[in-house]
């Protein structure tokens, strides 16, 4: 992992590179809803080369120490089964059934991939209890990343960001100074003011949180839809400093140079991808479906940058609702990206 702060922050990144190749980790200390379950695909035969991702993920109780520094560490899974934040923010309820159908699409693609992948079971957000649900998650992702994974969140309404703050917010590398950025891929600020957390709250939250720590939020947008955000949100997002790319403006050069300067400004990245930033045929099964949107090839490049960049530290995928999707074509999409991510 490249590192561009000061000592702290290679420290802290050190630290975590030294836990991924000389430690192991017990998953069942983790305080999951629901266990893994069985993953299931197509088989085209036992070997490496006919290996797809439901034969390569594991639930194993414990990862095995890495010995060779030039192969990406682990990576985890994790559901966080909610739609209570959508309820809350008046949206269309149905992403708490997105871990599943994620795994679904996931299982039958085939793997090219290096690193061990262990699904830790889902986090169940149960009625409105949200906040606890987020708490729960955070702790779960903490030890995850302490322990030297690359931790993926599979959502989940975007209240699932905030579930992710607090575990990448909880981790060494934070408190020990690495420059944090938060990248999100969305259509919507999701700054609002609002007297309970939602799923358009979460990145409030995060900077009142980071204020409360003595820091700045360090977050950017790409595929804003100006007439989707109020003047107030645009207010909000000024007040704050957020950078961000209007969907229209969303060329794959555009895109390229607004990632590059926002990856020089930190050290760690925590990407997290709304499936409503892309248009509404490519993925309809959303709570607000997009009626511009952000092309596929776009996001996809976007999502190999940050990956190629060595920065990336934890990344969640949202707001997939299966009872409106069309021939699975977002939950595809979403599993698509994790592909990409997890390479």
């Amino acid at each position: 992992m490249s590192v561009m702060g000061d000592g702290r922050a290679s420290g802290a990144l050190e630290f975590v590179r030294r836990v991924r190749l000389a430690g192991t980790m017990d998953y069942t200390s983790l305080a999951v809803d629901t266990p893994a379950q069985p993953w299931t695909g197509r088989d085209d035969g036992g070997s490496p080369a006919h290996r797809r991702w439901w034969q390569a993920v594991s639930a194993s109780v414990a990862t095995p120490a890495l010995s060779d520094a030039t192969l990406p560490g682990p990576a985890a899974l994790l559901g966080f089964c909610s739609d209570a934040g959508v309820a809350r923010n008046m949206g269309r309820t149905g992403a708490a059934d997105g871990p599943a159908a994620i795994r679904a699409a996931l299982g039958s693609l085939a793997f090219h991939g290096t690193r061990t992948v262990v699904d830790a079971g889902d986090i169940v957000v149960a009625g409105d209890a949200l906040e606890d649900g987020q708490a729960r998650a955070g702790a779960a992702l903490a030890a995850l990343l302490d322990a030297g994974h690359l931790t993926f969140v599979l959502g989940g309404g975007h209240e699932t960001a905030y579930a992710s703050y607090l575990g990448v917010a909880g981790t060494a590398a934070v408190a020990n100074g690495a420059r944090l950025g938060v990248l999100n891929l969305d259509a919507h600020f999701d700054l609002r003011e609002a007297p309970s957390p939602s799923s358009g709250t979460p990145f409030l939250q995060m900077a009142r949180a980071e204020a409360a720590a003595g820091r700045e939020l360090n977050y950017a947008v790409v595929g804003i839809s100006e007439p989707n955000n109020t003047r107030a949100l645009f207010d909000t997002a000024h007040e704050l400093d957020v950078k961000y790319l209007l969907d229209e403006d969303c060329s794959a050069g555009r895109t390229d140079g607004f990632v590059a300067s926002f990856l020089e400004t930190v050290d760690i990245v925590y990407l997290t991808i709304d499936l409503d930033v892309m248009p509404a045929a490519t993925a309809p099964g959303v709570s607000a479906p997009a009626a511009y949107g952000v092309p596929l090839p776009v996001i996809a490049a976007l999502c190999r940058q940050v990956a190629a960049s060595g920065k990336l530290f934890h990344c969640d995928v949202a707001e997939l609702n299966p009872a409106f999707d069309i021939d699975s074509r977002t939950a595809k999409v979403a599993a698509r990206l994790v592909d990409t991510l997890l390479r």
